[in-house]
């Protein structure tokens, strides 16, 4: 079995913003849930429905997964993950809106589009349960994706991109206050 060995521990110190002690401990957690160093999709979408047991995580962890399979090999090394958490946890506001915005992003053409927000939401539907209160209706996701496009796309033309989405981001009061929640998780 071939083993991945992370790049050293300066080098990832540089990359994110983990302190050395940090990178140790995320380290150790990864090593202990994938021993090869490597997460494939499969292993990722079962660790994953385990926060999710109320419903089907599937296709929002594939989704999640490709956002942090940077290099789109098919698997999550450890640098892939620290360097995705460090922008999540403790990247800049432009940095965490950059990501959501390449998770949106399915076919990384660099517009986001009716679809690929319809099936990000579903997927968002389906992770949550069909038992979530108040009771969701079945197009609530379809309602979403319309207000989210009434709101981002600023010249309507069908679709989104980087610069609207940070634009109407960046001038949402509820969007900024959500960037700041996990600021200081680890």
């Amino acid at each position: 079995m071939v083993r991945h060995q992370p790049e050293g521990l300066e080098q990832l110190q540089a990359q994110t913003k983990f302190t050395k002690k940090e990178l140790q401990s995320l380290y150790r957690g990864f090593k202990n849930e994938c021993p090869s160093g490597l997460v494939d999709e499969d292993t990722f979408k079962l660790i994953y429905a385990q926060f999710f047991p109320q419903g089907d995580a599937t296709t929002y962890a594939h989704f999640l997964f490709n956002a942090f399979d940077a290099d789109r090999n098919g698997a999550i090394c450890f640098e892939d993950f620290v360097v995705g958490l460090s922008v999540l946890l403790r990247g800049t506001v432009q940095e965490k809106l950059k990501w959501a915005f390449n998770l949106y992003d399915i076919n990384k053409d660099g517009y986001i589009t009716k679809e690929e927000m319809l099936a990000i939401m579903k997927s968002i539907y389906d992770m949550m349960g069909r038992h979530t209160y108040p009771l969701l209706r079945e197009d609530a996701p379809l309602e979403h994706v319309e207000r989210f496009f009434q709101k981002m796309d600023r010249n309507q033309d069908g679709v989104v991109t980087m610069d609207e989405f940070l634009e109407t981001c960046q001038k949402d009061q509820n969007i900024m206050t959500s960037m700041q929640l996990f600021e200081n998780v680890i």
